[in-house]
């Protein structure tokens, strides 16, 4: 039997997703070949890569960046096209020469080139939370309306995917005994801290996680467990559980990335070496398994696994989730907004680590009710939070001065 060469385009190829996708892609190159490649800032990384690939196209953040791409291309002789800002995003994640979309970037500009891929109807492997908390219900609807294929990369979903029977839908999964979906959670770098010291925190002490290599942003989300409230929704909106049904654990070993209890008692868990490479190998080639280059998961090493209660006084950025979850609207775009606000004033130092769920909850509460019927009313209301997280940092920031 003849296999048929799937053609990746990787969005947001110089991240942490990027780079594990592209180490399980060069191990396989009669399964795969990349299409395109984009990056936002990162050009140098994006020309090397580039040089080494040779995909057909190379997205870059506009102006001065594209203009040293395409300077480096020529003396090069490296036949890769540039293309620039959001409508390159969109045209690569649209091109009918490439059938598999990896969707990595991070934060709210994944949106419109994830959900364009999604409306061309491709196989989207999604590591990017913030399409389904930000467009929820409109994002899935478009899955079902373009016969897409939607993936999830986050370990702690592809676990959940994997835990389910292969013929689930969003819509049955109560038919199909499913009780309740557990997440885990490692708990970040601070779950054993005294929380009056957690007032002290910096970003380099935040970004130091002791079980996964990820970005910055993604990496405080980790210490402040936003990224498991944003998990949280995202799961909910994947799989058609409420909140109530979706229970986060936190495991400091990250052996489990995630458990389905079903009504007979059985819980059903996915195991392995906290490395991102197994949900891209396992979602790359699905339903075939590959190799992904992980080291086999040893539990004599391991020796335990651990669990407990999720504290949501020490992580109240994971009760904001379940909060705005639970509101809907535009509560979910505010509180991935003001995160973002937040997370990056923290990481330019103008922000303590205690105060970005303040933050938050600032702005979630000062935006108020905001109902979400189209992509554009999603993309107001990010504008929107975007603009009053800004103003209420501000003036946190003035009046600490």
């Amino acid at each position: 039997m003849i296999r048929s060469v799937r053609s990746l385009t990787l969005l947001g190829a110089t991240g942490s997703i990027g780079k594990s996708t592209l180490d399980v892609v060069a191990r396989h190159p009669d399964r795969f070949r990349i299409h395109a490649l984009t990056a936002h800032r990162n050009s140098e990384r994006l020309i090397s890569l580039c040089l080494r690939i040779a995909p057909r196209f190379a997205v870059v953040e506009g102006g001065d960046a594209a203009r040293e791409v395409q300077r480096v291309f020529r003396a090069e002789g490296c036949r890769t096209e540039v293309l620039e800002g959001l409508q390159g995003l969109l045209q690569v994640a649209t091109d009918p020469e490439s059938d598999t979309v990896v969707a990595g970037i991070v934060g709210g500009a994944g949106l419109l080139p994830t959900l364009a891929a999604v409306q061309a109807g491709k196989r989207v492997l999604l590591a990017n939370k913030e399409p389904l908390v930000m467009a929820g219900s409109l994002f899935m609807d478009a899955v079902r309306e373009n016969g897409a294929e939607l993936l999830p990369l986050d370990s702690e979903h592809n676990a959940v995917f994997q835990c389910l029977p292969g013929n689930f839908s969003r819509d049955g999964l109560t038919e199909l005994g499913v009780r309740r979906i557990l997440l885990t959670a490692s708990g970040g770098p601070f779950r054993d801290l005294p929380v009056e010291t957690l007032s002290a925190v910096t970003p380099d002490q935040a970004c130091a996680h002791p079980n996964w290599s990820m970005g910055r942003k993604i990496s405080v989300d980790s210490a402040t467990m936003m990224n498991k409230g944003l998990e949280l929704i995202e799961a909910c909106r994947l799989f058609g559980l409420p909140g109530s049904r979706v229970e986060v654990v936190v495991h400091p070993q990250s052996v489990i990335h995630s458990m389905v209890e079903y009504v007979d008692g059985s819980v059903l868990a996915q195991l392995g070496n906290p490395d991102m490479r197994t949900p891209i190998a396992h979602a790359l080639d699905y339903p075939a398994r590959i190799e992904s280059g992980v080291e086999p998961l040893d539990l004599f090493r391991v020796g335990r696994l651990d669990f407990q209660a999720a504290d949501q006084d020490r992580f109240p950025c994971l009760r904001l989730a379940y909060e705005a979850l639970a509101e809907g609207g535009g509560a979910c775009i505010a509180l991935n907004a003001a995160n973002e606000v937040a997370v990056d004033a923290f990481l330019q130092g103008r922000l303590g680590f205690t105060d970005i769920a303040g933050l938050i909850a600032d702005t979630v509460e000062g935006f108020g009710a905001c109902p979400v019927s189209s992509v554009d009313d999603v993309l107001l209301a990010d504008r929107e939070a975007r603009r009053l997280a800004g103003s209420l940092l501000d003036a946190l920031v003035g009046g600490h001065a």
